[in-house]
């Protein structure tokens, strides 16, 4: 993946790259050729060693912080694996989460609204706590999350997945107005319906106009870089126009 960005020397924090194909690894692997030093974190802990080992085969720096992030102190956890290996952190991407449930909302429980909190909202405040933490004693710093055009435009049998990433945009703006007279920077990517296996299958044959796992990429790196140094507590969407 030709990216034209440059993260050389840079230590970047990739949440939810557990699994070939998906957006996690596709995020990493990105920054990894773009000379990034990588922290890779994913829930499975035999999926994230792997993905560190195939970086580290091409040559990518990769170490490999297994576990739950929606545990506060997993999350710190894994921020220490980045200072103790490589001394800072320039960047945090938090992709872990995802649509867990689909279904009315007088028909769900209140589990499934849990749920959609914990793995979309607080995996990314506790994660963005704890590197935020590092990223003020250096006075920089960039974190990059994943919203959704759900969080603009709520979909129907989405109901808690829209409002938990109505929360990942909320909290992006607020963390954005804390931290920038500390030199640190949030935003976050808002993308459509990426193609990706797991979406495939899920759609069948219904006609969708996808969103390319490249395209996220970029907006994230874009956001990530130098070349947004300019722009903090932007929700980035990456839709085809579609919200």
């Amino acid at each position: 993946m030709a990216t034209g960005f440059d993260f050389g020397g840079r230590v970047v924090i990739v949440t939810g790259v557990g699994r070939v194909g998906q957006i996690g690894h596709a995020v990493a692997e990105g920054f990894g050729r773009a000379g990034a030093k990588l922290v890779i974190s994913d829930l499975n802990a035999v999926g994230v060693a792997t993905r560190a080992q195939e970086f580290k085969a091409q040559g990518i720096e990769a170490v490999a912080a297994a576990g739950d992030l929606t545990e506060p102190d997993v999350a710190q956890w894994i921020v220490e694996q980045a200072t103790d290996n490589y001394g800072r952190i320039d960047v945090l991407v938090n992709v872990a989460g995802g649509l867990t449930a689909v279904g009315p909302v007088t028909e769900s429980s209140h589990d499934v609204f849990e749920r959609e909190m914990a793995v979309n909202v607080k995996t990314m405040y506790l994660a963005s706590r704890a590197a935020a933490q590092v990223m003020v004693r250096q006075r920089s710093g960039a974190i990059v999350s994943f919203a959704s055009v759900a969080a603009f435009s709520a979909r129907p049998t989405m109901a808690a997945y829209s409002a938990a990433k109505a929360g990942v945009a909320a909290l992006t703006q607020a963390l954005a107005l804390e931290l920038r007279d500390h030199g640190i920077r949030a935003n976050a990517v808002a993308p459509g319906l990426v193609r990706t296996a797991d979406n495939r299958a899920s759609m069948g044959d219904a006609k969708v106009r996808w969103v390319e796992i490249a395209d996220v990429v970029h907006a994230v790196m874009f956001l990530a870089s130098d070349y947004a140094a300019g722009i903090t507590g932007h929700v980035l969407p990456v839709s085809l126009g579609e919200l």
